[in-house]
């Protein structure tokens, strides 16, 4: 009957286990989750002020098929075309400006539309994180405003990146 029975002095003590090199145990915040790639939309309005285009394009591709609505992609995409469409008329004005004043001002005069575009890119920064908040994040995706380099030259562009959200196992017991 003691072969059965453990030793209870033997009870609390803690014993390394020889087999070590053998055992990786692998904790799911270090396992890869597969998150397809970005849909990128890129500008496709025919005035670009500093890589910002003057609108992007409506359609809906077709990677976003039951993650997003067609409708409430178009919502979003034709508010951030209506921000565009009520900044960048006066950038391009104050770039004109700046253009034919900047011998004169040795560049200063270029000031303006630079602030006047970075306040732009801010406005529809915010416009896209207000749009994550109250819907995109809940669909697991992530929608922003970054910049990459234009395929067909050296020049960089502003595009919207939509991003997948990786799915967290929440069920899986610890």
């Amino acid at each position: 009957m003691s072969v059965l029975l453990p030793n209870m002095a033997d009870f609390d003590t803690i014993y390394e286990l020889e087999d070590e090199e053998d055992e990786h145990v692998v904790s799911d915040e270090h396992l890869p989750r597969y998150c397809p790639e970005p849909v990128v939309m890129r500008g496709a309005g025919h005035i670009t002020v500093f890589g910002l285009s003057n609108r992007f394009d409506t359609e809906f591709p077709s990677v976003l098929t039951g993650k997003v609505a067609p409708e409430e992609f178009k919502t979003s995409i034709s508010r951030v075309n209506a921000c565009l469409k009520k900044n960048l008329p006066v950038n391009v004005k104050w770039l004109l400006c700046g253009c034919l004043c900047c011998c004169c001002t040795v560049g200063c005069s270029l000031w303006p539309v630079i602030c006047l575009n970075k306040r732009t890119r801010r406005s529809i920064q915010k416009l896209l994180e207000w749009e994550n908040n109250r819907l995109y994040h809940k669909l697991g995706l992530h929608w922003k405003l970054s910049k990459r380099k234009c395929e067909s030259s050296n020049m960089m562009e502003y595009v919207i990146l939509i991003e997948f959200l990786p799915k967290y196992p929440i069920f899986r017991p610890d």
